[in-house]
């Protein structure tokens, strides 16, 4: 089977609309492979701390973003070698791959890695420019949000449930620069392709948005 025979679903959308428990839960029912490219701007953003570079840096970014050793195992991620879930996962590492993604090096160094995840039978894409980019030949398309404030209140709750500290108003902030940082940006902007379907979160379900989805891709085998 050659790779552009492959199904892709892509799920593209803003930070904190869902797309990644959407997306994981879809490529579990369907067998799929998972791809959560976000996470791969994080891990350049977090390897570029480590090392000193600025995120501003585009062209020491790129030729670090190409060394970079990063796998998906077992539920977490490796980067050269070592355990890096949890650090990607803050929202220092949330900001600062907003801010590395907006280099086309950067994102042109990432690109032929996003490709590789593709295999048989089938991967779930999720991130800002799957459909629009990187895999525009995806059997379907979907451009998942929600409203900027019901997203924010889902990230506050999350360091409340584990009686951490949290700044709604700080959060609902960050969200609204990363919204405009990710729409505006000139390399590879978020937006809704014309071939994508709109799927709003903001009053549904995780279990009816996976729903949604799966119905949507059944669809598309029917036709």
């Amino acid at each position: 089977m050659s790779a552009n025979s492959i199904p892709v679903i892509a799920i593209d959308g803003p930070s904190a609309s869902g797309k990644g428990t959407v997306s994981q839960l879809v490529a579990e029912k369907l067998g799929f492979h998972y791809l959560d490219s976000g996470a791969l701007y994080r891990i350049v953003a977090l390897a570029a701390k480590q090392q000193g570079i600025a995120w501003s840096d585009a062209d020491a970014l790129e030729n670090m973003a190409t060394t970079l050793e990063i796998e998906f195992k077992a539920g977490e991620i490796y980067l050269n070698n070592k355990i890096v879930s949890e650090a990607v996962r803050s929202e220092e590492m949330s900001r600062g791959a907003s801010e590395v993604a907006i280099h086309t090096p950067v994102r042109n160094a990432l690109f032929d890695l996003q490709q590789s995840f593709r295999k048989a039978p089938g991967l779930v894409a999720d991130g800002r420019d799957m459909g629009s980019v990187v895999f525009k030949d995806a059997v379907l398309k979907i451009f998942l949000t929600a409203q900027v404030e019901i997203r924010a209140e889902r990230r506050y709750k999350q360091p409340i449930s584990k009686n951490m500290s949290a700044d709604y108003a700080k959060i609902l902030q960050d969200l609204q620069e990363r919204d405009s940082r990710d729409s505006q940006r000139r390399a590879s902007p978020l937006i809704q392709t014309p071939d994508a379907i709109l799927l709003d979160t903001s009053h549904r379900s995780i279990t009816d948005a996976v729903e949604f989805v799966l119905n949507a891709y059944q669809n598309i085998l029917k036709i």
